[in-house]
């Protein structure tokens, strides 16, 4: 395929593509797309535009998915070898993660490390929601605070966050946990109440004034891991609406 082509194809299909070879694929998902197909149209999820990039006889692996509104890295491999290479590196923890996410308020330490276990909610009405709780897995996330800032609303920090484990929700439930809960997140960082208003089409414009983003400002910045002795690591940056939060701020 020419680059021209190549280019063409990936215009058409919507997608930013930070790395390509013949075994991977890696894109930098933007919010608000869900990785697993739908029933619209197949720009309406990542795997649908890949599969448009690619053409529909090729092989692909989506190795790793993100939330619809985490934003971020994401590998396809194009193999069937290297897909299970790759989820291998990824049961084994062999694969580092770093994000980055806009929360509420400035956490006392500037760095620090949430082991708290998680497991089901069952005091919600939202059926995919966990919590902190005795009995639940095991869940450790560490973070560092980036950049402490001020804007009308109050205040806010950026931070870098590494999950040592892979739990749904995890990074959400554990900021939100130590009373930074992630800007935008409507499932954890609000009353659930504007999530189940999200799902149903009927979030008010008052609800979406205190949410501050359109999506919850989570992204997944970085990957490193090795496969055979051969190194590979990943960066992208956060979209518009994340930075520009960031820089309307004053710095503390």
């Amino acid at each position: 395929m020419s680059e021209h082509s190549r280019t063409e194809r990936q215009l058409a299909a919507r997608l930013e593509i930070v790395h390509e070879d013949e075994r991977l694929l890696v894109l930098n998902k933007p919010a608000d797309l869900v990785c697993h197909p739908t029933k619209t149209d197949a720009w309406s999820s990542l795997i649908g535009r890949v599969r448009l990039y690619l053409r529909d006889d090729a092989t692909v692996h989506m190795v790793n998915r993100l939330d619809r509104e985490t934003s971020g890295l994401v590998l396809v491999a194009k193999t069937d070898a290297f897909a299970l290479a790759l989820r291998r590196r990824w049961e084994s923890r062999a694969v580092a993660k770093e994000y980055q996410a806009i929360v509420h308020g400035w956490p006392s330490a500037d760095e620090g490390l949430i082991d708290e276990p998680l497991g089901r909610d069952e005091a919600s009405r939202v059926a995919i929601k966990d919590c902190v709780r005795a009995d639940g897995a095991s869940s450790e996330t560490a973070f560092a605070v980036e950049r402490r800032f001020l804007r009308s609303e109050g205040r806010f920090a950026l931070l870098t966050v590494t999950p040592r484990t892979g739990r749904k929700h995890q990074i959400r439930i554990h900021l939100a946990h130590i009373a930074h809960p992630v800007v935008g997140d409507k499932l954890y960082g609000h009353d659930e109440e504007c999530y189940l208003a999200l799902v149903e089409s009927r979030l008010t414009a008052e609800q979406r004034q205190r949410l501050l983003l359109p999506n919850h400002a989570l992204h997944a910045g970085r990957l490193r891991f090795e496969i055979a002795g051969e190194a590979h690591e990943y960066v992208a940056g956060p979209d518009e609406a994340f930075r520009r939060f960031c820089a309307e701020g004053i710095g503390a």
